[in-house]
């Protein structure tokens, strides 16, 4: 289909973009010093004499920027602790997450943690008595067949079999697995046998948790549509992330303790303001607040004392 093969064309593009970006934004070379005279670098010298100290410029610059970072994420949560009023967690409470770059927080600036920080920041900001972290396991990239590898390790096992709630962020690496194997012939028929691979290794993670742990209660957050901003007139886009949700629901209703926490119209028409600015994939801060309030909402009365 022609629009997959635009859709190839544009996710090219914007990767040789990020790359010239990148580029420039890193070259270290200032082509006008070059022809500067060294008259000039004299009256430069000089000048500089009569400047501040540049050991104590840098200082001040690294303490402002650190002061920026602090009031970020202090912006970010601030509307989710607004939600959680009165929220107290139980003693002992063990969250574990698990997953892609969804749930390492890529594209989250502040270096937070994503919608994970958020989460952990809400609660100790309003349970003075709390010193809630949660286990992050999740690993940029990572498609239904790597976590599932990766579950065997004794570090994430280990921690599954004491965790009260499970998060998962998972799927979105699969449809991108896809694309970039069809990159010169992409159509929505090769979409099928991979989601029908994604729902069998679905359900063999959902049931490895219960496995290392029967009495944990498993939340699968779902996909959104990243596409949506440049291709907003093409159904069969909308139309495969939907169909990714649908087989996940279906998966979790097979399973008692699972849940599954929808965050499509989360991000529907709002993908330029929530959307990281370097890959129009990933969440930014705002992306990750409003997951942060949304999986809340879910698992505000499991987590509860």
């Amino acid at each position: 289909m022609k629009y997959f093969k635009w859709l190839a064309l544009m996710i090219f593009a914007l990767s040789l973009l990020a790359i010239i970006m990148v580029t420039v934004i890193n070259d270290p070379i200032d082509k006008q010093s070059e022809t500067t005279s060294e008259n000039t670098n004299e009256q430069s010298e000089q000048e500089y004499s009569n400047e501040e100290d540049p050991i104590d410029t840098e200082e001040e610059e690294e303490e402002e920027s650190e002061e920026a970072v602090s009031e970020g994420i202090r912006e970010v949560f601030s509307s989710v602790l607004d939600n959680a009023r009165n929220l107290f967690i139980r003693d002992d409470l063990e969250v574990v997450a698990i997953g892609d770059s969804l749930t390492q927080g890529v594209g989250d600036s502040t270096e937070n943690g994503g919608y994970i920080g958020v989460l952990e920041d809400t609660v100790n900001e309003n349970d003075a008595t709390a010193n809630f972290t949660i286990d992050n396991f999740g690993k940029r990239g990572n498609r239904t067949d790597q976590l599932l590898t990766r579950m065997d390790s004794e570090e994430i096992s280990s921690s599954l079999e004491e965790a009260d709630v499970v998060l998962i962020t998972i799927g979105a690496n699969n449809v991108i697995q896809v694309v970039e194997n069809n990159f010169t012939s992409l159509s929505y028929n090769d979409f099928s046998p991979a989601r029908e691979e994604y729902q069998a290794q679905l359900e063999k993670i959902i049931s490895k948790v219960e496995e290392s742990n029967s009495n944990a209660s498993i939340y699968l957050i779902g996909l959104y549509n990243p596409f949506n901003q440049y291709f907003e007139n093409i159904p069969a886009l909308a139309q495969i992330m939907s169909e990714w949700n649908d087989v996940s629901e279906r998966v979790i209703d097979d399973h008692e303790n699972a849940s599954f926490i929808p965050i499509y119209d989360v991000f529907e028409g709002r993908e330029k303001e929530l959307l990281w600015d370097r890959d129009h994939f990933h969440p930014n801060e705002e992306g990750y607040k409003q997951m942060a309030e949304r999986v809340l909402e879910y698992i505000r009365e499991e987590i509860e004392q």
